[in-house]
């Protein structure tokens, strides 16, 4: 008589080699932000370079938002581990590609192709993540997620500006790290079994949760846009006070990343609260930041306001994440993931857009950074008035 297959338990090397292949949509966005101005040097005879260019650092973002549902569904249907193998190979191949390409419209198919990688990556590691860990392992873990991102993200700026510094294209090596990193995904990780998770209905065909993540999307689509919008604008509203000198402006947006790095450790600890209230703290912050940044033209006010908005801005995505996925079966996770993704992305490309149709309504960067302030605020108030969120604890017994 047979014996049943027992499932395999997950350690440190798995979890490394997800928070390695979630690093790798952070490194497609910050990492060209210091080669930006040498970029357009370079193709400065162009049409179109000023818009062109910035589109560069900016497209991956909406065909993560575009492609990450789709990610989800190929994930749930055929395998997640093989699809993260082959996109992490394919991001490889697409984010080195501008190494040898000549022309601009050619290097932005290339960063497509990038983005719908990515897409596939992000989608793919967190769901593995939520697979094989459950209970308080899987709270920690999603925020150690948004921790180690946020910090790769202070460091791949760092460094995209010393290999910038020789040359445009010399950062664009970096892309290869994720063909090195799918060598021990290969041999280290593995398709969860469905058995393993009690799904009597795999092989079935399941509908999308949208019933489930209609409202933990769209609050998700308003914290992308909360999230990434002092990421973008923080350098500009310092040299809007005076603060021209590249290093000071680093080493503030750097001490913003550690704010939020710092918001992303606790979760675990204050993850016992319901989402309702910690949804609440956190856009009510994030707001209080942005109209302390509106309100004071003095530098250390303007450092304050940014930790606050680095800091709660840290605690709501791992929020946002484990109150969405942490309910889904097995069947439905990846799918549910890849709507989850998509939602952030599709904020965070909305983001600089509508900070900049504010800052032209409005006459200024501070009165459009306050609108969304404010908008920051209202959230939290729906949030208690209207909005169906749950009160029950985020650590709770998740579906499997």
């Amino acid at each position: 008589m047979s014996q049943p297959a027992i499932a395999k338990q997950a350690g440190p090397p798995q979890l490394v080699l997800l928070l390695i292949g979630s690093c790798m949509p952070v490194l497609g966005a910050v990492l060209l932000s210091p080669v930006l101005p040498r970029i357009s040097e370079h193709f400065a005879a162009t049409p179109g370079v000023d818009v062109l260019v910035p589109v560069i650092l900016t497209i991956p973002a909406l065909f993560i938002a575009l492609g990450a549902p789709f990610a989800g569904a190929i994930a749930d249907k055929f395998d997640r581990k093989r699809l993260l193998i082959v996109t992490m190979v394919g991001y490889a191949i697409s984010g080195t590609a501008p190494l040898y390409l000549d022309s601009i419209q050619a290097i932005l198919a290339s960063r497509v192709l990038v983005g719908i990688c990515e897409a596939a990556i992000m989608t793919c590691c967190t769901t593995l993540i939520a697979d094989y860990w459950s209970g308080p392992r899987r709270i920690r873990y999603l925020g150690l997620q948004t921790l180690v991102t946020t910090v790769a993200a202070t460091a791949f700026f760092a460094l995209g500006g010393l290999l910038g510094a020789d040359s445009w294209r010399t950062p664009f090596w970096l892309y290869a790290v994720a063909a090195l990193a799918a060598i021990p995904m290969a041999l280290l990780l593995w398709q969860p079994a469905a058995a393993h998770h009690g799904d009597p209905h795999h092989g079935e065909r399941r509908p999308w949760p949208w019933r489930t993540l209609a409202v933990p999307s769209l609050i998700t689509v308003a914290g992308g846009v909360v999230f990434y919008t002092l990421i973008v604008q923080l350098s500009y509203v310092l040299d809007g006070a005076g603060v021209s000198d590249p290093a000071a402006i680093g080493g503030v947006t750097a001490l913003m990343s550690l704010a939020t790095a710092v918001g992303a450790g606790l979760f675990a600890k204050v993850s016992g609260r319901g989402a309702r209230v910690l949804l609440v703290v956190e856009f009510a912050v994030s707001g209080l930041g942005l109209l302390l940044i509106f309100a004071a033209g003095a530098v250390p006010v303007i450092v304050a306001g940014a930790v606050l908005t680095g800091f709660s801005t840290g605690l709501l995505l791992p929020t946002l994440l484990t109150w969405a996925v942490n309910r889904l079966p097995f069947a439905q996770r990846g799918r549910g993931t890849g709507l989850w993704t998509g939602a952030l992305f599709l904020g965070e490309f909305l983001s600089p857009l509508l900070v900049g149709g504010l800052t032209a309504a409005t006459g200024g960067l501070g009165p459009a950074l306050a609108v969304i302030g404010v908008a920051s605020l209202v959230l939290a108030g729906l949030v208690v008035t209207v909005l169906t969120v749950p009160s029950a604890p985020l650590n709770a017994v998740p579906a499997e």
